[in-house]
């Protein structure tokens, strides 16, 4: 099974295909190669260190607010 998160773009370097996302206060570097254009404050969704599409940010809030919830309910 894969999983793909949302993450914010919060800096890149498009000579490089590379960006620095956000993932709930973790800062990685993830490639966006993958990626006709992306811009700064993007959502993407992120596997194994890539950035695979820029997805909605209603629907990413709402991802990501549900990912809060589990952690919050986890024993």
């Amino acid at each position: 099974m894969c999983l793909a998160v949302p993450a914010r773009i919060i800096s890149l370097d498009s000579a490089a295909n590379m960006a620095v996302v956000d993932l709930d206060g973790i800062r990685k570097e993830t490639s966006t190669m993958l990626l006709d254009s992306v811009k700064v404050g993007d959502y993407v969704l992120l596997h194994v260190g890539f950035a695979l599409e820029v997805i909605n940010p209603d629907e990413a809030e709402r991802t990501l607010a549900i990912f809060a919830e589990m952690r919050a309910d986890a024993p």
